[in-house]
């Protein structure tokens, strides 16, 4: 077999069109890079980039502000997307630079990538600026950028447009009463296009959240109110001299929470770290949770390691909280058990942080983890520990939420049988399954006790009828705690069978049947059972009823025979209605059913299994409680701990259950 030489293998291949020599190779100066690849530096063009131009400027007042020149920022949006922000703080410096002795600071830093006064420290102990870059990006893709500067009780202009400067700066003259940096600047809609615009409920946002994250600074909004199309205010003004605790009190509202009140405080870092923390958590009772990351008052909203050092604050805490009242199980907390369903501030001032990109989404300062555990560990132990209620209050909600993420891993390890995997399920071992693969038009009966389902396992059709028998009354989960409901064998099992997990994590579309068949015996005794299953699948799988996937079989209870023929009736009254209608004025037979076991298959494929001749009831949200709220405030009052909700329910209808039996 011939191979080929070195020469051969680094010969010229087919020469294609164009030429590539030194002319090829492009010189990008100034600020041409930024409009050319504005995406390195801002993320891309679409809206949360367009807007994140305005989050450059307020974040270099906020700097001044936070190093303690600044009191006041002021913000204010007009028509064509042009966008002033000033302060108060000690201004830009006018003077010419050392390096550049024709152009002034306030040019170079405009003008000129990575120039800026936040390297060394001096000017800045924290800052966000890190690189020198963010101003002059907005300058860059801006169509106009107009900077005024107040120092030395003098003014000073100077005007840019596309990042070019267009002519030097100006003394416009003195001034007694002002002093700080106004940039006054228009977004490129070359760059972002005709259509984007700034969203007045967007800034407003941002400007109260900045006033939250430094209690020392008053923002001030203003907007004309031609460009407002919600109910965003045109004029406001931000103060918030409690911080972060301010804005998690406003946000909670009047939700009820694990704890009386939340834990919330700052803290200096040691040494020469020059730096500090400030947090507020909270655990409501009924919440998806919320994170809000800061460092240097940019939004982090990847978290980053300021993140990992309170999660490990707050896992370490509750452990060893837990420890100190005796609680064994505290042990296996994780940090998702604690963060789950909270609501979170934390924001850090750290000096020279690092940043995963420009667009600073994520801390990645190795330090910030080790300042912030040990910052709030301190006090997260006294909050616990200073009120014994609070901190076993706050334990056994972490608890409880343990108890969900392991019936979720439990739950996980079920998977539905497809006829693509072939792979053998977990399953009950007391369940009976069909054979089908498809979910479609196949059903689940649960039945009570083994007697029924015996019969129920010989009267089925094989293919499409699951049976699955549980052993007498199943727990009341309204009245039962999570560790109760993991712990219970009988729904554990109903749990496996369905294979579509519970409450947040209930997936309908994984669900092994397209029908839950309630099958009980037809009297007290069955309709308490049923209305227990019924409570469950409510309460761990509210989305199977919605869907309308739970069903009641209508068993009888007695036969009713005259001669050869028998005619079945599901109670007393409908006992009577026969005898009145079938046969009137004859001598009737009665049997008494006393359960499912004591039907032939036959008998029960007949009357309660057989689709040709059964009737089912669908289990249904009522028009009145179509909300799910109204719902379960009945499931409360009928099978929740406190009885005399159930005695006033009774009291309530009473009587229109008496009228109903005399009409029937």
């Amino acid at each position: 077999m011939a191979t080929k030489s070195d020469d051969d293998l680094f010969a010229a291949p087919t020469p294609v069109a164009g030429t590539y020599d030194a002319s090829s190779i492009e010189v990008l100066e100034g600020l041409e890079p930024v409009r050319r690849r504005p995406g390195m530096y801002i993320g891309g063009t679409d809206e949360r980039a367009f807007h994140h131009l305005a989050a450059e400027v307020l974040d270099n007042a906020m700097d001044e502000a936070v190093a303690g020149h600044a009191s006041r920022i002021e913000i204010v949006l007009d028509k064509g997307n042009r966008l002033t922000i000033i302060d108060n703080g000690r201004g830009i410096p006018t003077d010419p630079h050392p390096k550049f002795p024709d152009k002034s600071a306030l040019e170079v830093i405009l003008s000129t990538l990575h120039s800026g006064g936040k390297f060394s420290g001096k000017a800045y102990a924290t800052s966000g600026g890190l690189h020198g870059v963010g101003i002059s990006v907005v300058n860059a893709l801006s169509i106009e950028t107009i900077v005024e500067v107040a120092r030395d009780k003098q003014l000073y202009r100077q005007r840019f447009s596309q990042g070019q400067t267009l002519g030097p700066i100006e003394h416009v003259g003195p001034t007694q009463n002002r002093r700080g940096t106004s940039v006054i600047f228009t977004p490129d809609p070359e760059i972002f296009g005709p259509e984007m615009h700034f969203k007045p409920a967007r800034l407003y946002k941002l400007a109260r959240s900045k006033a939250y994250l430094f209690a020392g600074v008053e923002i001030r909004w203003k907007c004309d109110p031609s460009v407002i199309t919600d109910d965003t205010p045109a004029e406001a003004v931000f103060q918030f001299p409690g911080g972060l605790a301010d804005h998690l009190k406003e946000q909670l509202g009047k939700r009820d929470c694990a704890t009386s009140d939340f834990f919330s405080g700052s803290q200096e870092f040691p040494g020469e770290n020059q730096g500090r923390v400030e947090w507020a958590v909270a655990w409501p009772l009924w919440s998806d949770g919320s994170y809000s990351w800061y460092c240097n008052t940019i939004p982090t909203p990847d978290g980053g390691t300021h993140e990992a050092g309170l999660r490990a604050a707050l896992t370490k805490g509750i452990r060893a909280f837990g420890d100190l009242v005796g609680q064994k199980k505290a042990k296996d907390i994780t940090a998702d058990d604690v963060m789950t369903g909270s609501e979170l501030m934390l924001s850090v001032f750290v000096r020279d942080p690092q940043f995963q990109s420009q667009t600073k989404d994520r801390l990645t300062s190795p330090e910030a983890a080790g300042l912030v555990e040990k910052a709030v560990r301190d006090h997260f132990d006294h909050f616990l520990a200073d009120n014994m209620d609070r901190g076993k209050a706050l334990l056994g909600y972490v608890l409880e939420k343990m108890d969900d993420r392991l019936r979720r891993k439990q739950e996980r390890e079920v998977k539905r049988k497809t006829a693509t995997s072939g792979r053998k399920l977990r399953l009950p071992g007391k369940l009976t399954d069909c054979s089908a693969d498809d979910p479609a038009n196949t059903e689940l009966f649960i039945v009570e006790g083994d007697s029924a389902g015996g019969s129920a396992k010989q009267a089925r059709d094989r293919k499409t009828q699951a049976i699955l028998p549980i052993r007498g009354k199943i727990l009341n989960v309204a009245s039962a705690t999570s560790a109760k409901i993991l712990a219970n064998q009988e729904i554990a099992d109903l749990i496996l069978a369905m294979g579509c997990g519970t409450r947040k994590d209930c997936q309908p579309d994984n669900l092994r049947y397209e029908r839950i068949i309630i099958m009980t015996d037809a009297d007290v005794d069955g309709a308490h059972i049923a209305t227990l299953l019924m409570t469950f699948f409510f309460q761990e799988m509210p989305d199977l009823v919605r869907r309308g996937h739970l069903y009641l079989a209508q068993p009888p209870l007695y036969r009713l025979t005259v001669g050869a023929k028998s005619i079945y009736a599901r109670d007393d009254a409908h006992r009577a209605q026969i005898e009145k209608k079938d046969f009137k004025g004859k001598k009737v037979e009665v049997s008494r059913f006393k359960g499912l076991g004591e039907m032939n298959p036959n008998q029960l494929k007949e009357t309660t299994m057989d689709p040709k001749t059964r009737g089912l009831l669908r289990v249904t949200l009522p028009q009145e409680y179509e909300e799910r709220a109204g719902v379960k405030d009945l499931v409360d009052r009928l099978m929740g701990n406190n009885p005399a909700h159930r005695f006033a329910f009774i009291q309530e209808n009473a009587a229109r259950l008496e009228e109903d039996a005399i009409d029937a």
